[in-house]
């Protein structure tokens, strides 16, 4: 059987997984960044780390074909250079080069969002699909897109930045530098506050017990647990979140028109109570509403596994690159 290493490289750990050839995990390694050394000394750190999750899966480094890295950042796949990445402070790295010269394996990168796009292609709940957008709600709100088999990047490698396109005109300032971005209003930090608005609007509400009295406590499931505890301030602020989350969605939809949209990160865990109505929403208003086929919108499968998946197996994107 064959294994590929996938490295998912964020600003705050880096996890490394041994990934089987049928995209299931053998065994997983982590260990924090420490972000703003130089680069050398992280991915002495990601080579160390590929060693010990060979070794504690039981697979020889024999067997392994290579190693993919999805990285928070301009990563271009064809040069292997991470052109700018701020949550580590890298400018211009030769990631794929010095990895592989470290690990004694061929190396490939991309985007951590496109790698976690194409985990949801090859293992998750879009595989078997022609064409995927997944879209990630955490932070920010991260996108890749996966047509036929190949990430879709852009000419620069900067393509599907999602969370950026504007869903509200002079709306909440981004550190983008825009306004109304639609990652202030559908991401996680976007739901907080506007829960915390809707919180000060009304001091009767559960919500503050929810969170012992503490603004500084609301989470992304706050304004959730209110609604399954039949608080109205939590119905209106889930209500309000459903219609901007859905805003976006649409736009993705008559833009892209994917087989499948998978929603992904931490509010995804709400499931049903969350996709269902997203559904019900992006029905009304997609502009293909009145066609036999319609994109379908799934909750992602493989949570945080699903950039480790991808990377691992970005060898395959360089071969479809390669045939095109």
């Amino acid at each position: 059987m064959r294994y590929d290493i996938g490295i998912d490289l964020g600003g705050t750990n880096i996890v490394v997984g041994l990934v089987d050839d049928g995209g299931r995990i053998a065994g997983k390694v982590s260990k924090p960044t420490d972000a703003g050394r130089e680069p050398k000394h992280v991915i002495r750190d990601m080579a160390e780390l590929v060693a010990l999750a060979a070794e504690r899966s039981g697979v020889s480094m024999d067997a392994v074909g290579s190693v993919g890295v999805g990285v928070p950042g301009l990563a271009n796949s064809e040069t292997g250079v991470v052109g700018f990445a701020s949550n580590l402070y890298w400018h211009a790295v030769p990631l794929a080069r010095l990895l592989s010269d470290a690990v004694g394996k061929p190396a490939y990168i991309g985007n951590d969002a496109n790698a976690a796009a194409y985990g949801e292609y090859v293992a998750g709940a879009a595989k078997s699909n022609g064409s995927c957008v997944a879209i990630t709600l955490g932070t920010g709100i991260g996108g890749g897109m996966v047509n036929e088999g190949r990430i879709f990047t852009g000419f620069n490698f900067a393509g599907m930045e999602i969370g950026h396109m504007v869903i509200r005109r002079g709306g909440r300032p981004c550190p983008c530098g825009r306004l109304g971005c639609w990652e202030r209003y559908a991401s996680a930090t976007g739901l907080i506050i506007t829960t915390r608005e809707r919180m000060e609007e009304n001091r009767r509400s559960k919500l503050w017990e929810l969170v012992e009295g503490d603004l500084d406590r609301v989470e992304g499931r706050t304004a959730f647990d209110g609604l399954r505890a039949d608080d109205e301030t939590a119905k209106i602020i889930v209500e309000t979140y459903l219609d901007e989350l859905a805003c976006g969605v649409i736009n993705l939809i008559n833009v892209l028109q994917p087989d499948i949209l998978c929603v992904g990160g931490g509010i995804s865990n709400e499931g049903d109570i969350l996709i269902v109505p997203l559904r019900a929403r992006v029905m009304k208003e997609v502009y293909s509403r009145d066609s036999d086929r319609n994109t379908r919108i799934v909750q992602a499968k493989l949570g945080n596994d699903a950039g480790i998946i991808g990377a691992a197996h970005l060898y395959k994107v360089q071969k479809e690159e390669t045939k095109a």
